[in-house]
């Protein structure tokens, strides 16, 4: 590769727009997702806007982008609609600009002082819309606001007294929470209040700007670490931000008018609908896709996994997600198909074109798993069934923060990527089980742990016992694979 060029505006030409668009987050999704459906509204003539990249935490790889000029190729592979194997890639050129806003806050703030800027978008995980009380204190103007909404509202803020009343923005998260476009929207509603920064702006906040809620649905692997080398050799130049998706790809925003005029992505013949309702959809993907892939991260990698498609190919692990899916998700899900886009997930899962590492969705897993699992969980203890695999399930996950794995008889390492003071309270509560071996006081004070979960699971009849159950065969099992052998009965 010493003799191959970085990718940059030198040797790929680079089209101009506009940059209508601000994007909280510049990882893997956000790249082989909304920036290539950005590129295809640019590609059908219909839209003419591009993007200008926001780094949402202070660590980040913004300078990565700038460096090649804002520059990647997405790489898609799986099955189209006919059948038949796809492998295409792309060079994507809608981001223009890049900001950190940690260093560059003044640059941040002169974005909203831009009349082309029309819509917001963002996926900063499923933790990134919170509200922060340290983001009341902050001065606007001059300090760079702690969590995402934060930022959000400084930057409507400058753009409401520079622009005045009617220079509202749509904005359109993809954070996988349910009703984000509401939650971001209450969020910044109570730091307003909470700052006392009068009717006017509030107003501002809630009728000038415009949010909607969402559902993005495409599995992206990130990354092609393996086939790095091979790639740059095949495309003729060096890209250290090439990304790999899947085929396939779905999303779904709320109706909302003034939405849909500023970012016109339902227009051009892709998967991307607006609709009434976005609940069905997304609990159907949330439950089915995600949840399963929650589950399995710790199930699997401590079994000495590394892969999605690995691990579906292992007949233990194979049998335990197929039995998990049919007996305790799929029942919980409204929609009619329900079984039906579960089987189709599955063939996604195996993938032969995509390698999906366990450990690219291991980040933040707490929270993961408390919007994507747990309230499948209770439904099923609602309704008088006990989910014994998605306790088995977070009995791994408890496991898997202990921050070690046993590979061929030797320990290591978990490259634990959470909260920091969650990733300190579990070593603590693992310290102290070291201590006294007590199992039952330990998942006592794991469930117990509202930051953690939102409520506390020791309140629901029977939980605590199954998770207790399970954790103990697995500490007791000499490996991962064998606790899961005995939970299966073998």
């Amino acid at each position: 590769m010493e003799n191959l060029e970085v990718l940059s505006k030198k040797i790929h030409e680079k089209k101009t727009a506009p940059v209508k668009i601000m994007q909280f987050g510049e990882g893997n999704f956000l790249r082989a997702f909304v920036d290539w459906l950005i590129q295809k509204m640019n590609d059908s003539g219909k839209y003419t806007g591009h993007v200008v990249v926001v780094q949402p935490l202070p660590q980040g790889r913004v300078a990565d982008l700038a460096k090649q000029d804002g520059l990647y190729t997405l790489i898609l592979q799986g099955i189209n609609e006919e059948g038949k194997a796809v492998k295409e890639h792309e060079v994507i050129d809608v981001i223009d600009d890049v900001v950190n806003p940690y260093t560059e806050y003044a640059k941040y703030l002169q974005y909203a002082e831009s009349k082309d800027l029309e819509v917001i978008v963002s996926n900063t995980t499923e933790a990134g819309i919170a509200y922060d009380e340290r983001d009341t204190k902050i001065d606007l103007e001059k300090d760079t606001p702690i969590s995402y909404p934060g930022k959000v509202l400084a930057l409507l803020k400058h753009r409401y007294d520079v622009l005045g009343k009617d220079a509202g923005l749509a904005l359109i998260p993809c954070e996988l929470i349910d009703d984000n476009g509401d939650k971001l929207k209450e969020v910044l509603n109570k730091l307003a209040i909470a700052r006392n920064m009068g009717a006017d702006f509030i107003d501002f906040i809630n009728n000038a700007c415009h949010f909607t809620s969402t559902l993005v649905d495409r599995i992206v692997p990130g990354f092609p670490r393996d086939e790095f080398a091979d790639l740059c050799a095949q495309y003729g130049y060096v890209d250290n931000n090439m990304v790999k998706g899947e085929y396939f790809h779905l999303y779904v925003l709320k109706e909302e008018t003034f939405v849909e005029e500023k970012f016109p992505v339902h227009q051009v013949g892709l998967h991307a609908i607006y609709v009434p309702d976005v609940h069905p959809y997304k609990q159907r993907k949330v439950r089915i896709l995600n949840g399963t892939h929650t589950t399995l991260v710790p199930v699997a990698y401590l079994a000495g996994l590394n892969e999605v498609r690995e691990s579906l190919l292992n007949e233990e692990v194979s049998q335990f997600i197929l039995a998990e899916l049919k007996e305790e998700i799929v029942p919980t899900v409204t929609t009619k198909d329900a079984q039906k886009f579960a089987d189709d997930v599955i063939q996604r899962f195996l993938n032969p074109y995509v390698h999906h590492q366990l450990m690219s969705i291991a980040l933040n897993s707490i929270s993961k798993f408390k919007e994507r699992d747990l309230p499948t969980m209770l439904d099923d203890f609602a309704k008088g069934l006990v989910p014994a695999h998605m306790c088995f399930a977070m009995a791994s996950l408890i496991k898997f923060y202990d921050g070690y794995r046993l590979v061929d008889g030797k320990k290591e390492e978990i490259k634990l990527a959470d909260t920091p003071e969650y990733l300190v309270m579990f070593r603590k509560m693992w310290d102290s089980y070291y201590a006294n071996k007590d199992v039952h006081a330990f998942v006592v004070e794991v469930l117990g742990i509202k930051e953690f979960w939102g409520r506390d699971l020791n309140a629901v009849s029977g939980f605590e016992a199954e998770v207790e159950k399970w954790l103990k065969v697995i500490l007791d099992a000499p490996t991962q694979m064998d606790a899961i052998k005995t939970f299966l009965g073998k």
